[in-house]
C-alpha cells in the first residue's frame, strides 16, 4: 500500500510517501506561514524522489488538527484535492496522534505521554497517552496553571514525558514534578508518521478540522 502523508496543522510543512511498510521518501520544513506555497511542491519532490505517480497511491493521509485554524486547512484542502482528482480515499489523523507515534520508542521507555500543542493563545491543546500510547482521557485545552492539577486526576503517579509545540509553558510548572522529562525534538507533526498511521487504520477521522476552540471571529448580527 502506498500512502502520501501531509501536514501543515501546527509550525511545520511536511509530505512523505510511505510505501508497504517503510517511509521511502520525506520533505519536512519547518515554518509557521508560507504553507500554502510549499506543501503542493513538497509532495511533488517526496513523489518524485520515491518515483511514484499520484494515480499509484491508494490513498491520502492528513493531520486534521488540533492546530494553527489556517495552517491545518492548507493541507486538508490538498488532500481533498489529491483524493478528489485520483479518486482516493483520506484517513484523518490527530496532531496529537502523529506527535505522541513519532517519539522515539526508547524516549518513551514506558513512560505515559503529555501531548500539549501550541493553540497560538495562552491555553495549549493537551491530551494524555497510556504507555502503549492509547488515550488517557479526552483532549482539553487548558490555561497553564490548571494543568498540573488536570493532570494529577488522569495520573496521579507514575513516569510521566511531555513532547509537543506548546509544552514550554508547562516546564516551570512540571519539570518539580515526580519522574517527569520533557520530550527532545521539534515536537510537530511529522507526514511520515501521519502517512505511516494511515496505512494501518483501515477508518480514520473525517477530512475536516479538529478543533478544540471557536474561531476568533464572529458573524455579524442580524438587524431587525
Amino acid at each position: 500500500m502506498r500512502v502520501l502523508g501531509l501536514d501543515t496543522a501546527t509550525s511545520g510543512c511536511s509530505a512523505a510517501l510511505w510505501d508497504d511498510g517503510a517511509v521511502t521518501a520525506r520533505r519536512r520544513e519547518p515554518m509557521a506561514r508560507g504553507q500554502a506555497e510549499a506543501l503542493v511542491p513538497l509532495a511533488q519532490a517526496a513523489l518524485a524522489e520515491a518515483g511514484c505517480a499520484f494515480d499509484a497511491l491508494d490513498r491520502i493521509a492528513v493531520t486534521v488538527g488540533p492546530g494553527a485554524f489556517t495552517g491545518l486547512r492548507i493541507a486538508l484542502a490538498a488532500a481533498r484535492g489529491f483524493a478528489l482528482a485520483a479518486g482516493l480515499p483520506v484517513v484523518g489523523v490527530t496532531s496529537f496522534d502523529a506527535i505522541v507515534h513519532g517519539l522515539p520508542e526508547t524516549e518513551r521507555a514506558g513512560r505515559a505521554v503529555l501531548v500539549a500543542v501550541d493553540s497560538r493563545r495562552t491555553e495549549p491543546f493537551l491530551q494524555l497517552f497510556h504507555p502503549d500510547l492509547t488515550p488517557l482521557g479526552e483532549p482539553a485545552m487548558l490555561e497553564p496553571a490548571a494543568v498540573p492539577g488536570w493532570l494529577d486526576g488522569l495520573l496521579p503517579t507514575g513516569p510521566l514525558l511531555v513532547a509537543g509545540d506548546g509544552a514550554g509553558p508547562l516546564r516551570p510548572l512540571l519539570e518539580d514534578r515526580a519522574k517527569t522529562d520533557f520530550a527532545a525534538g521539534p515536537g510537530t507533526p511529522d507526514a511520515a508518521v501521519v502517512a505511516a498511521l494511515g496505512a494501518v487504520r483501515e477508518v480514520g477521522l473525517p477530512a475536516q478540522p479538529f478543533y478544540l476552540r471557536p474561531p476568533d471571529v464572529s458573524l455579524p448580527r442580524k438587524t431587525a
